[in-house]
């Protein structure tokens, strides 16, 4: 059976033989609800790049395991790095986005509140909507088995986004208009790769001219048109199997 993974925030001086740990609502859903015992194989990860495979030596009380770590790993920084420009979805279509784009691969996810958003993050809303989107993250990052979980940002205006594609190595606008297909991209082998996915009911055409004003191109991605929460997983493997991290 493939070994759980869990996520440990503190992984530091982990070497093979050594003890770790597992406690609080991750040492809880091990113990509780996994119900592992001795002698059974786990994954601790903090999410950021660092991880270890372990031994359950012991489970203590409701919410405590012991392991011992067999063989520490390390996830290096992507090259290129993949961030998608997520316009705001209806509905929970949104954490279905980040669930499909963290399976895939996906590196980062920055909220975009596009001018044809129906959906808007506002006040208290925006908070939990953000805290969904992050903990859905999280749940899929683990899922995958990844040792580096993509980073969910905070919510970003046009001009925000304009200027992250200004910086960007390769900047692109999933577009049903565009003329370059996107599977002929070509992509630097260093830096960010940014691709703005658009809102149900695509970008508007000043937002498009604000983002082809900083460089970004429209690209288009087949000849049918994918809801917002799939254009992004979509697009992600597509970029992920032509940059070669698919290889």
């Amino acid at each position: 059976m493939t070994a759980p993974v869990f996520v440990c925030s503190d992984l530091a001086g982990a070497a093979p033989g050594t003890t770790v740990v597992l406690d609080g609502p991750e040492g809880r859903h091990a113990v509780s609800v996994k119900r592992l015992r001795a002698g059974e194989d786990v994954v601790l990860t903090d999410g950021l790049g660092a991880g270890v495979h372990a031994t359950v030596a012991a489970a203590e009380g409701k919410d405590r395991l012991v392991v011992t770590v067999t063989e520490v790993r390390d996830e290096p920084a992507p090259r290129p790095r993949l961030v998608v420009v997520q316009a705001l979805p209806k509905g929970d279509r949104g954490e279905l986005a980040v669930e499909t784009m963290t399976e895939t691969g996906v590196d980062a996810v920055v909220p975009w509140a596009a001018a044809r958003c129906i959906t808007q993050w506002k006040g208290e809303r925006g908070v939990k909507a953000l805290g969904k989107w992050r903990a859905t993250a999280r749940e899929a990052g683990k899922q995958s088995r990844r040792l580096r979980f993509p980073e969910v940002a905070e919510l970003c205006t046009t001009r925000q986004v304009a200027a992250l594609l200004a910086g960007a190595a390769f900047a692109a606008v999933l577009h049903e208009e565009g003329s370059l297909p996107l599977a002929g991209a070509p992509l630097p082998a260093e830096g960010d790769v940014v691709l703005v996915v658009g809102p149900e009911g695509g970008v508007a055409p000043e937002e498009l001219a604000a983002f082809e004003a900083v460089g970004a191109k429209p690209y288009r991605l087949g000849p049918t048109v994918l809801r917002t929460s799939t254009a992004g997983t979509a697009a992600a493997a597509v970029l992920l199997a032509r940059s070669g991290r698919w290889g």
